[in-house]
């Protein structure tokens, strides 16, 4: 009976002691001043790695790195990417038309991943709104920026292999083509 007591008693001290830290913590920010944020006005600096709007980069000539591989749309959880191929006036296979649901994006990266020319990139800007969920589709024209995102140097046909202007054997780290018939026994 005693043990009974004694556990009853330390049980109601420990709730006590639980409810007077709670207690402790809301005074302490009570009588502190308050810090309000004009957002609008001022916007928070967003880490590096923060995952916000997609855009579509150019190469360092000016083309689009976009080659419409697919790999984006596949990886999309949400299947908020389309797009349709096609081969460009200079030989370089291209999006026809590239279109992103923002409305149903949950900017979870893997389209940034999985991009092979590193042309998908998600940036900073996240907090952009509309009136209307149709205006949340982006097409080609609205996702392509000028620039090359976080890799600026970067240029995939250099890398490739692909001959879209040079013949192959002259693209960087790329040996010279293999005669098959020359190293059979």
């Amino acid at each position: 009976m005693a043990d009974e007591k004694h556990s009853l008693l330390g049980a109601v001290i420990e709730g006590a002691a639980g409810l007077a830290g709670s207690y402790a913590a809301t005074l302490t920010h009570l009588f502190r001043k308050p810090v309000t944020e004009q957002y609008p006005e001022y916007k928070r600096p967003m880490p590096a790695r923060t995952r916000g709007r997609i855009i579509l980069t150019r190469s360092p000539d000016g083309n689009e790195r976009c080659v419409a591989c697919y790999l984006c749309s596949g990886a999309c959880p949400v299947n908020c990417i389309s797009m349709q191929s096609e081969e460009g006036e200079n030989g370089r296979r291209q999006a026809a038309w590239f279109r992103i649901n923002f409305a149903r994006c949950i900017y979870c990266g893997l389209c940034e991943e999985a991009c092979p020319t590193l042309a998908l990139q998600l940036t900073p800007e996240f907090a952009f709104c509309k009136d209307d969920i149709a205006d949340f589709v982006y097409e080609k024209e609205q996702l392509l920026v000028d620039h090359g995102g976080k890799h600026p140097d970067y240029d995939f046909y250099a890398h490739a292999g692909i001959a879209a202007g040079t013949p192959k054997g002259s693209h960087i780290d790329e040996d010279e083509p293999v005669d098959v018939k020359s190293i059979m026994p």
